[in-house]
């Protein structure tokens, strides 16, 4: 398996290539929509990755993912299946700090999208306590959801679906078309995160 750090190096290259060709700017972005995809582990898995989502009632481990509107990575993390989506994604901003402290300050704030399940309140002080001035760089908004009245009103029922949350979810779904991350082959995290990589890394190219 390569390693984490080389599949990193060659996904953000691509990355910025194909958001120049997209007309985008390379490497800043003002939109990143973040998810998380809980998957079961196969037996080759290691004790210090499993772990049991109780949402989702999988045992194994969760794919993190902060995309732009391309449905392309900024940021990924696997991470045990047991650790909340709040604490993940302060994981993977941490594992990537340094992005955010390098934002010019002439450009939009970054709206971070988030579903229903994570908790701005809680995220925003546990960021500054990483990096202080974090909120002059981004800001987050949870995604829209239809409540029943409107629903009513519009003549709808069941699943609706969120065109701006809807990116992220097609980009889950290109992850599932490669076997290998149907399921949790990898002994470690780290591993795991290098096969998302290699995943968006074969997409792109």
């Amino acid at each position: 398996m390569a390693s984490i750090r080389s599949t990193k190096g060659n996904l953000t290259a691509l990355h910025e290539q194909v958001r120049e060709q997209a007309e985008k700017k390379p490497k800043w972005t003002t939109l990143i929509i973040v998810d998380s995809q809980a998957t079961k582990n196969t037996c080759n898995a290691s004790v210090e990755s499993k772990g049991f989502c109780s949402y989702k009632a999988t045992n194994g481990i969760k794919k993190n993912l902060g995309v732009d509107s391309l449905g392309l990575p900024f940021f990924t993390l696997c991470s045990k299946a047991s650790l909340s989506d709040d604490k993940a994604l302060i994981e993977m901003f941490a594992q990537n700090i340094d992005y955010f402290k390098s934002k010019p300050v002439n450009i939009p704030k970054i709206t971070v999208m988030v579903d229903h399940g994570y908790h701005p309140d809680k995220l925003i002080p546990a960021l500054e306590e990483l990096y202080p001035q974090i909120m002059t760089k981004i800001r987050f908004k949870v995604a829209p959801k239809m409540s029943k009245q409107e629903k009513a009103a519009q003549v709808i029922s069941g699943f609706v679906v969120i065109p701006m949350r809807w990116i992220v979810e097609r980009s889950n779904a290109w992850m599932d078309r490669c076997k290998s991350l149907v399921k949790n082959f990898d002994r470690t995290l780290d591993n795991a995160n290098a096969r998302i990589h290699l995943c968006f890394i074969r997409l792109m190219l």
